[in-house]
């Protein structure tokens, strides 16, 4: 009776794994330690460490994983992704990202025209450039319309123009009597009709007004769609997001799917999300509803362990005229004098009520400007150690950077530099472009800095092109733009997406390293990212991705029942025939 008594006692106590992955290298991030197995339970880190000690933890119910010797590194935190609204058309759209040709592009245009059916499109939006090709050009009108033929047909590049195809000019009635909108162009030929191509002369609403105006998939087929962009962004690591909102996302009737996913615990990405005003000259209105009727101090999760998903606070956007589009193909936009006072009332509201907010911000001369403002409400209503910090700050100055730091604000930047740097170069010079942004300076005087991409309409969403950025200084089309004085060493870089994105919000207590008692979000990774040549992060990928102690992504190479293929809804969808992202090596 001791003996039995003894062993029950025994076999309660120890600590008994969820999920063993052993034979690893783990970079767990925390002081420079390296692991060779981890163990899982309830969503936790149990035991990391030695393989002796880390099995001890395994029972007959234990998952054991070999990982065949690849390298673990903590769960990627994009701090600037709009997943929300991104997921809903996800399956709608055909991905150049990662495409090396032209050519193959405009085939893989023309093979979609085919098989979409009758009363959809072929969209093609963000995560590309003309750099990235071997030609070294955009494709032209002529080309689209030829790989298209008699399918409607949008192509978005970056946030600069976008290209209708014949057949889309007719199904959206442009022709020579449209007016173009406000900041934004119809280009017209000599006898006045629309040629197809819509630019943005600064202001980008022609742009997503035109995409919104595309049909969108049923409610089944948008649930469908948000899991293979999350299964697509797990793929590359990535564990948590920070949704910035967006342009014609509007709160609460467009988070319907993810509210949906939430609530049947199916979410793969951790996902509190930013409120972002739609209608100019209400958006006071809409952020004071909000504040009252959403808490955002409670996140509430039914009782049951789930993934996060709650709303953070406002913005990115807070009022459209502080919008200074990020369009390095025309000349820097001057915000309306109107601008302050508007800023002033939706801040001062969001400071009051202790609401944290974030900022799209991306000239120097804008921030100037937002920082007046949120010092002078800071005399009235001090801020206090609340949560704030800008997005993207391309050319941020020294005395702003030193401003921010006074304020206790932070700084959210992305890789669209990847993706303009030709673009910021050819208007203002390769002097100019060499700390846009300074990161650098930004980390050396100790103001907090996330990391992320702004994926999907301007960056892609693959963290890996953020990581050659930071540590290359090059764009995707291999254009050097920094020097050693703006470059980051690879560790240094992975903090920025893993650690202390997740500092910008405060959630930096129990993630973005590998320890004990902290969060079970990591990445398997095809290879290693600290010993692998600059141009094969490009190439890197995760084999297995976990969250919250559950595999939320596999190759199928190391553990093959684990393996799961969602495939896309509708069956015409270009996601069935070419994925996501491209990984498209020489």
């Amino acid at each position: 009776m001791f003996i039995v008594v003894f062993c029950l006692i025994s076999f309660y106590s120890f600590p008994q794994a969820d999920l063993i992955i052993h034979h690893a290298k783990i970079y767990t991030m925390d002081n420079d330690k390296i692991a060779e197995a981890i163990a899982v339970k309830e969503g936790k880190i149990l035991k990391i460490g030695n393989e002796d000690e880390v099995l001890k933890t395994k029972t007959n119910m234990t998952k054991i994983i070999d990982a065949q010797g690849k390298s673990i590194i903590p769960g990627l935190f994009d701090s600037h992704l709009h997943v929300i609204r991104g997921g809903r058309f996800f399956n709608t759209e055909l991905r150049w990202d990662g495409v090396h040709s032209l050519k193959k592009a405009l085939q893989m245009l023309k093979e979609q025209a085919l098989r979409t059916p009758k009363g959809q499109w072929v969209r093609v939006v963000g995560g590309w450039n003309a750099y990235q090709f071997d030609e070294k050009r955009l494709p032209t009108l002529k080309e689209i319309n030829e790989a298209t033929g008699n399918t409607p047909a949008f192509l978005l590049h970056l946030y600069g123009h976008a290209y209708l195809n014949k057949a889309g000019l007719e199904a959206l009635k442009i022709d020579a009597k449209t007016p173009s909108p406000k900041g934004g162009l119809i280009q017209k030929d000599e006898q006045g009709n629309p040629t197809g191509l819509l630019i943005a002369e600064p202001n980008a609403y022609i742009l997503y007004a035109t995409l919104a105006k595309l049909p969108e998939l049923n409610e089944q087929e948008k649930i469908n769609s948000t899991k293979n962009f999350m299964s697509d962004l797990n793929r590359f690591g990535i564990t948590s997001v920070m949704d910035a909102g967006g342009g014609f996302q509007n709160f609460p009737n467009d988070y319907g799917i993810t509210d949906m996913l939430s609530k049947s615990n199916e979410l793969t990405v951790r996902l509190p999300f930013y409120l972002f005003a739609q209608k100019a000259g209400s958006e006071l209105q809409d952020y004071s509803t909000w504040v009252n009727e959403v808490h955002i101090s409670e996140h509430d999760d039914d009782g049951q362990h789930k993934t996060e998903y709650y709303v953070q606070g406002g913005g990115e956007n807070l009022v459209a005229s502080a919008a200074d589009f990020e369009n390095f193909d025309q000349p820097r936009p001057d915000l309306s004098p109107q601008m302050e006072n508007q800023l002033k009332d939706v801040l001062a509201l969001l400071i009051k009520n202790r609401w944290p907010f974030r900022i799209h911000a991306t000239y120097n001369e804008s921030i100037t400007r937002f920082l007046n403002v949120i010092e002078e409400i800071d005399k009235d209503f001090p801020l206090n150690g609340l949560l704030w910090f800008f997005d993207h700050a391309e050319t941020i100055s020294e005395e702003n950077l030193q401003r921010i730091k006074k304020l206790n604000g932070g700084i959210a930047i992305q890789f669209r530099m990847a993706f303009q740097g030709e673009s910021f170069i050819k208007r203002y010079g390769i002097d100019a472009v060499k700390h846009t942004p300074p990161v650098k300076r930004m980390l050396e005087l100790g103001i907090k800095v996330g990391m992320g991409s702004d994926g999907t309409r301007v960056s892609s969403y693959n963290p890996w092109i953020g990581m050659y950025w930071l540590t290359t200084g090059r764009t995707i089309g291999k254009t050097k733009m920094y020097n050693a004085d703006n470059i980051l060493d690879r560790k240094t870089a992975l903090q920025l997406y893993t650690k202390w994105s997740a500092e910008l919000i405060n959630l930096h207590q129990d993630r973005g390293i590998l320890k004990e008692g902290y969060l079970a979000d990591f990445a398997l990774l095809n290879k290693d990212y600290f010993k692998v040549a600059d141009e094969d992060i490009l190439q890197l990928k995760a084999t297995l991705t976990v969250v919250d102690g559950k595999v939320v992504y596999s190759d199928g190479s190391l553990s093959p029942e684990l393996a799961h293929r969602l495939n896309a809804l509708p069956n015409w969808s270009p996601v069935n025939y070419y994925g996501g992202y491209q990984i498209d090596k020489k």
